[in-house]
């Protein structure tokens, strides 16, 4: 047993840091796609390209990310456990909030080309884990903050299982909502285009990977 405590501790290490390369490999190509291939991101613009930009800058930088870390907190921020979870909850209401604006904006690119939303698998997987993240927050902040001993120990294993399946839900949204761009698009001959998004979507898999061992394998160090 107490060999246990320092190997935990080595585990979070090890995941912290691979969380620190992992995260520019996501990042680096995503933004190389927006800004240099997809014409850059501006909500008030006219071109409905730039205002479509907003949906996965705010989804991947603000809401996957940000839950990443929210997630995380539990096993990297140091302080006191009440420290650690008014964190986590705080960045999760930012996720949140960042997604309701990454959410208007796919809107608002449909509304400007008239085109039929919430037709595809993958909008249907992502306003579903949306909506369920938010709902997930407010049962947080109820039972986690508010309730009593026995209905925070009763609601907690629940609590993480739930967080961690709507995380890979959140992944997945990304991972499908990368495959409509790239058949919309119809990505044949740009080769470095075409590259980039498969290496996005894999490095977006393995951020998920690796934000989900940081919760499930310390506990059996």
């Amino acid at each position: 047993m107490g060999a246990s405590i320092p190997m935990q501790k080595d585990y979070i290490y090890i995941y912290h840091n691979f969380g620190t390369l992992i995260w520019p490999s996501c990042s680096n190509p995503f933004a190389c796609l927006v800004l240099h291939y997809r014409e850059g991101i501006e909500y008030d613009s006219q071109n409905p390209l730039r205002v479509f930009n907003v949906h996965p800058f705010m989804m991947f930088f603000g809401f996957i990310f940000l839950i990443g870390l929210a997630i995380l907190s539990h096993q990297t921020v140091p302080g006191s456990h009440e420290t650690r979870k008014i964190i986590h909850l705080t960045l999760h209401f930012i996720a949140i909030i960042l997604g309701i604006v990454g959410l208007c904006a796919v809107f608002k690119f449909y509304d400007m080309v008239n085109w039929e939303d919430v037709t595809s698998l993958h909008s249907w997987i992502g306003i579903g884990t949306f909506c369920l993240v938010g709902l997930q927050w407010l049962m947080g902040l109820g039972f986690m903050l508010q309730g009593s001993a026995q209905s925070r120990s009763t609601m907690a294993p629940w609590h993480v299982a739930a967080g961690r399946a709507l995380f890979f839900m959140a992944i997945c949204a990304a991972l499908t909502g990368l495959m409509e761009k790239y058949t919309m698009i119809k990505l044949v001959t740009h080769h470095r285009e075409s590259h980039l998004i498969n290496f996005t979507g894999l490095a977006i898999l393995l951020f998920g990977v690796f934000v989900d061992m940081s919760v499930g394998l310390p506990r059996y160090a």
